[in-house]
């Protein structure tokens, strides 16, 4: 009996190699099994090439072992003309015989076609082979497709005895983690679509907001200015990658910034949000302030906090951001730091 499990894996391990690249689109590996020999193998390497059914197609030398074949999808093919052809023609163009995946693809443009274009074939498919596994590697993809909103990722670094900042204009350090943690955060940022700070992080700190300490591409800034008088000097203003102003007086749109315009203070989590669905932003880091951040974990519209504890304490300072005690802690990693990432109840 075929191990269906085994070759699934494989597909999720490929997928899992176009993480910084895909977007907006998910991560997908492949492989053609034959006489339970995989003789094929791929993954969807970057937006707008190839899927990973047509890579793995293309990697089988002798395209007559495709006849009577199987392939393994780690998400349903799909079934309609985008920026590459049909993946489900392909397939059935080739007479595999047989479609294993691991789940269906929540995007409206997909949803079950590609299943229902494979079925009329007289394909054989068979559906739900690590499904969870397969959707935690594109939970952002999921939930923006589910819940119609951004997959927020919130993160900050605090102290032991838990501040996340100097008061302004001490002669003090303000530097909390050390550098390994520095670069694992430019990893986190290097799979989300965009990332937020509110305006005194961006006054005070004039972050660049990129991606500069690991592979991928730079997400796209947005800050938050209610009152329109951020310095156009500052770091993020910069020709490096798109930014995204939000604020009660907007300005007129330049080359590398463009301004939206919020109707009030009473609602700009959600403002935010709706605007960043409706841009086909799936998700974004909230990197600070404590006053942003704390926005987002009262209006219980994160998934993902990402906490660095460091073992120093400065006895007065900024207060760092709280959730609740109870959230459960998702993942743990000491690196002399403290790394943990929590998920509140409602997340996938």
């Amino acid at each position: 009996m075929v191990n269906h499990n085994i070759f699934m894996q494989r597909c999720l391990q490929l997928a899992a190699m176009g993480q910084q690249w895909v977007t907006p689109n998910p991560m997908v590996g492949a492989v053609v099994v034959k006489n339970g020999k995989i003789i094929g193998e791929g993954y969807h390497k970057e937006f707008g090439g190839p899927h990973a059914e047509v890579n793995a197609i293309e990697a089988v030398k002798d395209k007559t072992q495709l006849k009577g074949a199987t392939i393994y999808v780690s998400l349903e093919p799909c079934a309609h003309f985008g920026k590459t052809p049909p993946c489900t023609n392909l397939i059935i163009e080739h007479k595999i015989t047989k479609v294993v995946i691991a789940c269906l693809d929540p995007n409206p443009m997909v949803a079950g076609k590609g299943v229902k274009h494979l079925k009329s074939a007289g394909i054989e498919l068979e559906a739900g082979v690590l499904e969870r596994e397969a959707q935690e590697l594109n939970k952002i993809f999921f939930w923006f497709h589910t819940q119609k909103q951004p997959y927020v990722v919130l993160k900050w670094a605090q102290t032991a005895d838990g501040f996340c900042g100097r008061i302004p204009n001490a002669k003090l350090s303000s530097k909390i983690t050390n550098w390994y943690s520095n670069i694992l955060v430019h990893k986190i940022r290097s799979a989300e679509a965009a990332i937020l700070v509110g305006y005194n992080t961006a006054l005070n700190d004039n972050p660049e907001l990129t991606n500069r300490k690991w592979i991928g591409k730079n997400p796209l800034r947005i800050v938050l200015d209610l009152a329109g008088e951020l310095p156009q000097n500052l770091r993020l203003f910069n020709d490096e990658k798109q930014t995204i102003v939000f604020t009660l007086k907007p300005k007129e749109n330049t080359q590398h910034v463009s301004y939206f315009k919020l109707n009030s203070t009473l609602n700009i989590v959600n403002e935010v949000l709706n605007a960043l669905f409706e841009l086909k932003i799936q998700s974004v880091m909230i990197e600070g302030g404590p006053k942003t951040l704390q926005l987002f974990i009262d209006k219980k519209v994160w998934n993902e906090a990402h906490i660095f504890t460091s073992s120093r304490e400065w006895q007065k300072g900024i207060k760092a951001p709280i959730i609740k005690k109870d959230t459960k802690v998702y993942d743990k990693i000491n690196l002399t730091d403290s790394y943990q990432i929590f998920k509140p109840n409602y997340s996938l």
